[in-house]
């Protein structure tokens, strides 16, 4: 049973960092906030990991301020029960067991014995849980930094990068525990390189760049402002259609699998249109960028190392277009 009434926060105030010359976090300013999973995004080098530690004291800011629950890392009491966080798989030692390990976190921190068993339990160690832990795989070691953060049944969580090395059904278990926390009334906070899973368990977004605060927005209104919607068509009388949509000024794109595409919200127009001139259509369907590709069209600026494919997708706005100006031969 939990021991709070409701989540805490976790607030950022002006946070810079500054390493030498170089500038990792840049006035950082956002609010994380109880009953949601809100997902911390950005490309390497972008600054979420030093900001993590930076809220959880282990870095010092040049600038700023970072609050857990209102107080300074260092001023909470017992922080485990405050704030439970994951930031690297396999911190803890070699030689102890992961009963061994969670049982000093707990010691050292005013929570009880019981406590232990319960989050071995929850993560789906007890098995395993006298085992010496250097011989823990690279998914076990997350699921025993996830019962570390659970130790103290804290108002916040933070987890680092969390599906690393998990299966399948570990990466299914872990988002639902994530959503289950949040909707407990916890703040959950979570990075992580892969926007599918993003996209699956994140409510709200923040999104920095070289150290500077790019979005801080629900996941819909991310997508819907950083990228564009466009109607998919399919046809066996292509042909046709496309001296349709030509004729009312509708420009459509040829897409690779021999679909058309265009821009916007005009699935009821084509539809209309096509139904009117006796056009068959297979597939008219709306389509909303993916997360991936908003994020993509936000961070492109920010990103640091660049990879160079020499056989890289030719753009959608860059095929040819058919509509408006075209001229079949």
């Amino acid at each position: 049973m939990s021991r709070f009434s409701v989540g805490g926060m976790i607030e950022l105030e002006g946070l810079t960092k500054r390493y030498g010359e170089k500038v990792a976090v840049n006035n950082l300013t956002f609010t994380v906030r109880p009953g949601m999973v809100t997902g911390f995004l950005g490309p390497n080098g972008a600054g979420k990991s030093t900001t993590m530690r930076m809220i959880l004291g282990l870095d010092h800011p040049t600038a700023g301020y970072v609050r857990i629950d209102g107080k300074h890392y260092d001023r909470l009491k017992d922080p485990l029960t405050y704030i439970g966080a994951l930031l690297e798989a396999k911190a803890w030692h070699g030689g102890r067991s992961a009963h061994n390990h969670l049982l000093c976190l707990a010691q050292s921190n005013g929570i009880p014995r019981q406590r232990v068993r319960e989050v071995l339990e929850t993560v789906g160690l007890t098995a395993v849980a006298r085992k010496k832990t250097k011989g823990f795989s690279m998914g076990m070691g997350q699921r025993l930094g996830i019962a570390a953060a659970l130790l103290g049944d804290p108002r916040i969580l933070m987890f680092d990068e969390p599906v690393n090395g998990l299966d399948p059904e570990g990466i299914h278990w872990i988002r639902n525990l994530m959503k289950s926390l949040a909707a407990q009334g916890r703040t959950v906070f979570v990075s992580s390189h892969l926007m599918s899973e993003m996209a699956l368990t994140a409510e709200h977004l923040v999104v920095i760049g070289q150290g500077r605060l790019l979005a801080d927005t629900t996941m819909a209104d991310f997508i819907q402002r950083n990228s564009k919607s466009y109607v998919r068509i399919r046809t066996p009388q292509r042909e046709l259609l496309l001296d349709v949509l030509h004729a009312a000024g509708i420009t459509a794109v040829e897409t690779g699998n021999g679909s058309l595409e265009v821009d916007g919200g005009k699935a009821e127009q084509i539809g209309e249109l096509a139904a009117r001139h006796g056009v068959v259509l297979h597939e008219l369907s709306p389509q909303q960028a993916s997360l991936e590709e908003a994020f993509m069209q936000l961070t492109a600026e920010s990103v640091e190392y660049h990879a160079h494919s020499t056989a890289a997708p030719q753009p959608r706005d860059e095929q040819q277009p058919w509509g408006e100006g075209w001229r079949r031969s």
